[in-house]
């Protein structure tokens, strides 16, 4: 029986789609800062793929990881958050 495996899944805002099948996602995080135990916001940029180029600057879109599809790009976008 094989194992199944979760591919890591992440929600975010597209910041940029200027590129040619790719968006640019910016994804908001809460992290408790580690002395104080206060949480700050972190965020990162991912680079997508996005093959049909359908989503535009603004769009909140569900990102998932998967194998390299180029030197920046190890997710691609799954659908839109509801």
């Amino acid at each position: 029986m094989e194992k199944k495996i979760h591919k890591k899944q992440l929600k975010g805002v597209v910041v940029s789609d200027k590129m040619q099948k790719t968006v640019v996602v910016l994804v908001n995080r809460f992290i408790k800062a580690p002395k104080y135990g206060k949480y700050v916001q972190k965020s990162k940029r991912y680079k997508a793929h996005d093959e049909t180029n359908i989503y535009k600057t603004g769009d909140k879109v569900v990102i998932e990881e998967t194998n390299p599809i180029s030197k920046d790009k190890t997710f691609k976008v799954v659908g839109k958050q509801m």
